[in-house]
């Protein structure tokens, strides 16, 4: 291998925040919300604890030996994720989920939106993948197709 040899990696931020939110559509009638949601339509929410892992794809720089500097990846994250999200109600204190229902695919869409007007800009990487966990057991991967 050359020192001119470009590589591609992957980096993967993890960070956690905590989310009140109500399954609803302003598309359905209360009793449809109810039949869809079930107990997650309840008028009081409800809450989770999500992890976010925050994958961005590019090539090693030779110089810095780095995809992305992690110092500005974890300030990106810190605007575009946990200041709008964390101990945040994403319904009412989210304008995107004022017309759209706040499940974990729709929080997935936001946050790809979000991290990409955020992220540094670059030709060398991009942003890849989001793997949002809304339990231990759901998970949703967005790669924004």
């Amino acid at each position: 291998m050359t020192s001119s040899t470009l590589r591609m990696a992957y980096v993967t931020r993890i960070e956690h925040f905590s989310s009140a939110h109500r399954l609803n559509s302003v598309h359905l009638t209360p009793a449809e919300n109810l039949d869809l949601y079930g107990k997650c339509n309840h008028s009081s929410g409800h809450g989770h604890n999500y992890k976010v892992e925050v994958t961005i794809k590019g090539q090693i720089n030779p110089q810095s030996g780095m995809v992305i500097n992690i110092a500005d990846l974890k300030k990106t994250l810190q605007v575009a994720v946990m200041d709008p999200c964390d101990h945040r109600n994403l319904d009412i204190d989210v304008p995107y989920f004022q017309s759209i229902p706040s499940t974990t695919e729709n929080l997935a869409v936001f946050l790809w939106e979000n991290i990409n007007l955020h992220l540094p800009p670059s030709k060398t990487y991009s942003l890849h993948e989001i793997k949002l966990y809304e339990t231990d057991k759901n998970v949703v991967i967005y790669r924004g197709e």
